[in-house]
C-alpha cells in the first residue's frame, strides 16, 4: 500500500525548502520542525495568516501571495494538499527543475528516522498529542493545533523521539513511520480519498497498525475491537469515578484509569478522559507512573478545541468540532461546563458548517446532533473550503430547530452582533455561547476580521 517517494530528503540542516501553502497548520509544523532541525525554511502563501504571521518572527522570508520569482535555488519544493499543479510556483519549479514533494510524500523523509508516536483517527487525536506531548516534555511535537502549553502547533528537540498528529483524510499518515501507532478511533470520514470505498479505508488503519512496533487503541471502536494484532488496549470500563471540577476557574476531569489511580485533565467530558487515558498508556514505557500523572497537568488546551474565549456577562467558547459526533460530544461538554458554573443561561450555539461534501455526507447526523444541550441554534452560512457550491436548503433541513440564520458574526467588544446584509439584526450582551466550525468563525468570534 505504501509506495516510498521518489525524492527523499538528506542532510537536512543543509538543505533549502520552500513550502507553497505555508500558513496551514499541517504545511507550517513541518517548516516549523524543518527550521529547528538547522534547514533553510522560505514560503509562500496567498494570506497572511497567524502561522505566517510566527514564521516571519522567526525570520522565514515568505511571500504573499504567491510569486513564482521566489522559486529560484531551493534543493527541494514542499506544497500543501490544495495546491494543484496549475499554481504558478508550481510551474516554476518545474521549469527549474527542482524536485517537488507534497507534504505527504515529505512526510517520509522528514520522519524516517525519528522514534514517532503518531496519533491518528477521525476525532481526538489533535488533544491526544497535545496531551503526550505534555506527559513526555522531552520529545518533539507536531500538532494539528496549537497547544496552548507551549503556544505553538510545535515543539522543538534534539530528541529522536517525536509526538506526531497523523492524518487519514489524504492517508499520510501511513507515511509517519510509526513506532507507536495510537488510534481512538476509526469513523469513516473524507472517503472522497479512498474513492468511496470502506474496504480500502479500514485497509489503510490496519496497514497504518501492523507498521508500529507498539500499538494503543480503543476498543469500543467497531474496527479496532476487532484489531487481532498485540496491542494496549483501552476500554469503556477502564475508565471509572469520572467527576468534574472547577480548580482556579477553570474546567478539569478527574477520573481514575484501570489500576493506575487517580488523574486529572484539564477539559470536561468522557471523551476527554478517554483521551486523556490513550495518552498515559502511550506513556507508561516511557516514564515513572507519578511523572506521568504529574506532567499530564501541564496540558491547558489546545488553541479551538474547547477554547474559553471570555467569562463574563457573556460566556464565549469556541470549538472546531465540525463534525455531528465532535459536536454531540463537545455539546455534553458544556452542559457540564455550565452546571459547574451554576448559570441557568440557555446554551447557544452558532455553527459554521465546513464543506459541502461533510455536510452532505453527514446531513442526517447534523440534523440531530444538536438535540440535546443546544437551547437556541444560529446557522451561518456553509464554509465551503474551495469546494463548489451546492445547493441545499438549511431551512427546510434544520426548520425543527427554528434556527436563526445569519451572514456573519462579530466580536464587539464583550458582546457579540448578529449582522444580516451587513446590518446588525441583534446584539448577545449575556448569556452562553459556544460556537462550531473549522472555518472562518474562530475569526469571527475572535473579533480577528
Amino acid at each position: 500500500m505504501l509506495e516510498t517517494p521518489k525524492v527523499l530528503l538528506k542532510n537536512l540542516q543543509d538543505c533549502k525548502i520552500h513550502f507553497i501553502g505555508i500558513g496551514g497548520i499541517g504545511i507550517s509544523g513541518l517548516a516549523k520542525y524543518l527550521k529547528a532541525q538547522g534547514a533553510t525554511i522560505s514560503g509562500s502563501d496567498i494570506a497572511i495568516s497567524p502561522s505566517v504571521k510566527y514564521l516571519k518572527a522567526l525570520g522565514v522570508e515568505i511571500n504573499i501571495p504567491h510569486d513564482p520569482k521566489a522559486i529560484n535555488n531551493q534543493d527541494v519544493i514542499i506544497h500543501s494538499a490544495i495546491i494543484k499543479e496549475d499554481n504558478t510556483e508550481i510551474q516554476r519549479a518545474k521549469e527549474l527543475e527542482i524536485p517537488i514533494l507534497s507534504r505527504k510524500d515529505a512526510l517520509y523523509s522528514i520522519l524516517k528516522d525519528k522514534r514517532v508516536f503518531s496519533v491518528c483517527g477521525a476525532h481526538g487525536k489533535s488533544s491526544i498529542t497535545a496531551m503526550l506531548s505534555a506527559i513526555c516534555p522531552s520529545f518533539g511535537a507536531i500538532i494539528g493545533a496549537h497547544s496552548k502549553e507551549f503556544d505553538s502547533n510545535v515543539r522543538e528537540s534534539a530528541d529522536m523521539s517525536l509526538v506526531f498528529e497523523a492524518d487519514e483524510s489524504d492517508s499520510s499518515f501511513l507515511f509517519s513511520n510509526p513506532f507507536c501507532a495510537i488510534v481512538p478511533n476509526t469513523e469513516p470520514e473524507h472517503l472522497e480519498h479512498y474513492d468511496y470505498d470502506l474496504e480500502r479505508f479500514f485497509s489503510a488503519y490496519e496497514y497504518f497498525l501492523d507498521h508500529a512496533q507498539k500499538r494503543v487503541i480503543y476498543k469500543e471502536d467497531p474496527f479496532l475491537k476487532n484489531y487481532s494484532k498485540d496491542a494496549i488496549t483501552l476500554e469503556k470500563k477502564d475508565i471509572y469515578n469520572i467527576q468534574y471540577i472547577l480548580k482556579d476557574g477553570e474546567p478539569y476531569t478527574s477520573f481514575e484509569l484501570k489500576d493506575l489511580g487517580v488523574f486529572l485533565v484539564w477539559g470536561l467530558g468522557e471523551h476527554n478522559a478517554t483521551n486523556a487515558s490513550l495518552a498515559i498508556l502511550s506513556a507508561l514505557d516511557e516514564l515513572d507512573l507519578e511523572e506521568i500523572r504529574n506532567n499530564l497537568l501541564n496540558f491547558k488546551g489546545i488553541k479551538k478545541r474547547f477554547d474559553i474565549l471570555q467569562k463574563n456577562a457573556l460566556i464565549l467558547i469556541d470549538d472546531y468540532a465540525h463534525h455531528p459526533t465532535e459536536i454531540n460530544a463537545t455539546l455534553k461538554s458544556t452542559r457540564i461546563y455550565a452546571n459547574l458554573l451554576s448559570t441557568q443561561e440557555k446554551i447557544i450555539v452558532i455553527w459554521q458548517a465546513h464543506k459541502y461534501s461533510r455536510l452532505m455526507d453527514n446531513l442526517e447526523e447534523f440534523k440531530k446532533c444538536f438535540l440535546e444541550h443546544c437551547d437556541r441554534l444560529i446557522i451561518l452560512p456553509v464554509y465551503s473550503a474551495s469546494e463548489v457550491k451546492r445547493d441545499i436548503d438549511l431551512k427546510a433541513h434544520f426548520k425543527h430547530y427554528n434556527p436563526t440564520f445569519i451572514d456573519r458574526v462579530r466580536k464587539k467588544g464583550d458582546f457579540l452582533e448578529l449582522l444580516v446584509n451587513d446590518n446588525v439584526v441583534e446584539t448577545i450582551e449575556k448569556g452562553f455561547v459556544i460556537g462550531f466550525g473549522a472555518g472562518d468563525i474562530t475569526y469571527q468570534l475572535r473579533g480577528e476580521m
